[in-house]
């Protein structure tokens, strides 16, 4: 199974100026990457942080949904009490970022970035907006499907995770290069949400499951 995209994917633009020229140098002092997780900034981890939809004094725009989900190593075995981040578009498909020049409007009541920390069965939930499609300028009339950016911390800095999770049924998918870098299609398909009645509030918000597995755990002996 291919689900690690290659460095360098002509399709995906940006990788012809990220991806290396070079071989890589292995590194002989490893003590970065064995840092314990997760990392907090100076702010510490707040209830209200993974709640997009109550950080300003008016709602914002756009459909509200619940996106949940179990964070779980190789093993099955819950991560517990680590920390979960997402940023996003806005319902316009646009981000609260300088660089993003997109002509969408920009939702006052609504910063796009949230986080909170995994529970005892290393479960994560967040209330947010779903975000919207935008153009990104790789190609001709390219358009990024709707997409929600998760870092995902784990035990230590070698299983953080950073990566993208899409919605079920988007039309945009098959033409995004981002995912199709990903040779299996099976590993594309764990990329992608799936619609949850049991994580869906009724006559308040869409809900989706998303559960991630992060590698890097330390092997233990079965009990």
């Amino acid at each position: 199974m291919e689900f690690e995209p290659p460095y360098l994917y002509p399709e995906y633009r940006a990788t012809q100026l990220r991806a290396p020229h070079q071989r890589p140098v292995r590194l002989a002092d490893h003590w970065f990457h064995k840092a314990a997780g997760p990392v907090f900034g100076r702010i510490r981890v707040r209830p209200d942080d993974a709640d997009l939809t109550r950080q300003h004094d008016g709602e914002p725009l756009g459909e509200r949904i619940i996106l949940a989900g179990a964070v779980t190593d190789t093993d099955g075995r819950p991560v517990r009490n680590t920390l979960v981040e997402i940023w996003q578009a806005n319902a316009a498909g646009r981000y609260v970022d300088p660089v993003d020049d997109h002509p969408a409007p920009l939702d006052p009541n609504f910063t796009g970035a949230g986080r909170c920390m995994t529970d005892e069965n290393g479960r994560y939930r967040f209330v947010t907006i779903k975000p919207g499609p935008y153009p990104w300028r790789n190609h001709l009339n390219a358009w990024r499907p709707a997409h929600v950016h998760f870092s995902l911390f784990g035990p230590s800095l070698a299983s953080r995770l950073v990566t993208q999770m899409y919605f079920p049924g988007d039309p945009l998918i098959p033409l995004d290069p981002i995912l199709s870098s990903i040779p299996d299609p099976r590993g594309r398909e764990m990329l992608v949400s799936r619609l949850d009645l049991a994580t869906t509030m009724p006559e308040w918000a869409v809900g989706y499951r998303w559960d991630v597995v992060l590698r890097g755990a330390t092997p233990m002996e079965a009990r």
